[in-house]
């Protein structure tokens, strides 16, 4: 490879092109087709990414394009540190500029250790990409058909058979993947034919987890028995693929008419009215769209009994890292919150409150009140006569009367001035209260610590 003369996509330059390895030739298509962008390799140290990295690396056209790495330390692994250290040794020989970056992996959600590193992983590369930056993953078609055929075992529609995307927005940038129709052994024997050092994750070796079961254990006998496997499965996503794009076009005009901006929240007649091609991938999107993520089949269809239920009743339909509300003929998404501790009363004076539960109560604008308020969270039977009101009212009734959701009453704070309840958040504000924020030039602000605050947040 070293010393190799340019080669451009110009055609006069075509058998230059085709005397390229297998792995130059489909980048440096890749490349030809892509729109302007800097590129940055997602380097995790191992086979594959290796020789992506190094690929590129050798390749005008990626060099004129800005082209970086990234490597994301999960800090999982005894020898993290060491691997982060390989990955800048061998950038550094490259020529190529090299970022470590730390991520959280959270291990409270529930969704799992692999589940649970991809997500901190993604934020780092969300986090880290550029303006228009295109971030080069090098998963390839053995790892298309494992993604496709988990899903299948999971029960997935035509979004989910359709397999990982070449190409989506990820951030302020792309996500790209140009090898999904590479087999793994290309890019292998690129490495081995190249001498080339990587990183050797055992985790990747352990059949417990699901991916490497299908990898180590059931491909290969696919594969023994039916030798176009890989190419038959990668076909059949490439058309679900194309079905899901279609499908999307009346999913995508449905969920317009469906969604309340205001609120976020689903018409669930409406959503139950849809064939079950556009209502799973809908609520999918949906719940995708607030960083939350998709139930599975059965999971979606204790959603769709409980959307029947009878008047009175609040069904809530949790999973690992979401929960989903039906109330009023309506669906809500949220995180999952966490049982408040709160019990002590705080003072506030006007600077910015971070409250037990994640809320924050603020001024706006920021000044400070004449006097020393009490905020209290909810115990059960208080009562607060609002300004222009004729009536003292409890506040339950308060909370129908504004359509406050059952899973938010709780999370209000209430703001005491000497014992008195004089304001409860900014919704509702005693005669007192609103004298006091006038003389005072500010209004309360309010901001839930759910992902759908009343105020708008």
């Amino acid at each position: 490879m070293d010393g190799q003369k340019p080669y451009t996509c110009a055609t006069k330059n075509r058998w230059r092109v085709n005397n390229l390895e297998p792995l130059l030739q489909t980048l440096l298509h890749g490349l030809c087709t892509q729109p302007d962008g800097s590129l940055c390799v997602a380097y995790s140290g191992g086979p594959d990414s290796t020789a992506l990295l190094h690929a590129l690396a050798h390749l005008p056209e990626a060099r004129k394009r800005g082209l970086r790495a990234l490597h994301v330390d999960h800090g999982l692994n005894p020898d993290s540190a060491k691997w982060s250290a390989h990955c800048l040794a061998v950038c550094a020989l490259l020529g190529v500029h090299c970022d470590v970056k730390c991520a959280y992996v959270d291990r409270s959600g529930g969704i799992g250790l692999e589940a649970a590193a991809r997500e901190a992983r993604y934020a780092v590369f969300i986090e880290q990409l550029h303006d228009g930056e295109r971030l080069v993953l090098g998963h390839h078609q053995d790892d298309q058909v494992e993604t496709v055929l988990l899903k299948l075992l999971r029960g997935a529609g035509p979004e989910g058979l359709g397999g990982m995307r070449e190409q989506r927005v990820l951030g302020r940038g792309m996500l790209w993947r140009p090898l999904l129709g590479v087999p793994r052994d290309v890019l292998r024997d690129y490495v081995r034919a190249h001498a080339l050092p990587y990183v050797d994750d055992p985790s990747n070796d352990d059949t417990r987890l699901a991916r490497n079961h299908l990898r180590h254990r059931v491909l290969p006998q696919l594969k023994a028995y039916w030798p176009q496997a890989a190419a038959s499965i990668t076909h059949s996503a490439s058309l679900s693929r194309t079905a899901a794009d279609t499908l999307q076009h009346d999913w995508s005009a449905a969920l317009e008419n469906l969604r309340d901006d205001a609120t976020n929240s689903l018409d669930v007649a409406g959503w139950l009215a849809l064939p079950d091609a556009l209502r799973e991938p809908l609520l999918a999107h949906w719940l995708h769209a607030q960083g939350l993520p998709a139930p599975t089949t059965v999971q979606r269809h204790q959603i769709e009994r409980q959307c029947t239920a009878q008047d009175g009743q609040l069904p809530c339909i949790r999973w690992p890292g979401a929960e989903v509300h039906v109330w009023k003929k309506r669906m809500w998404a949220m995180v999952p919150r966490k049982p408040s501790t709160w019990t002590d009363a705080l003072p506030w004076q006007g600077k910015p409150l971070r409250l037990p539960d994640g809320g924050l109560l603020t001024l706006e604008p920021a000044t400070t009140l004449p006097v020393a308020l009490t905020i209290r969270c909810r115990q059960g039977g208080e009562r607060i006569k609002p300004a222009g009101d004729r009536h003292t009212r409890d506040l339950r009734s308060l909370f129908q009367t504004g359509a406050i959701p059952p899973w938010q009453r709780d999370t209000l704070p209430l703001l005491y001035e000497d014992n008195v309840l004089i304001a409860v958040a900014d919704r509702w504000l005693s005669e007192r209260a609103e004298t006091m924020f006038r003389q005072a030039g500010a209004r309360p602000r309010w901001q839930s610590p759910l992902s759908n605050p009343l105020s708008g947040d």
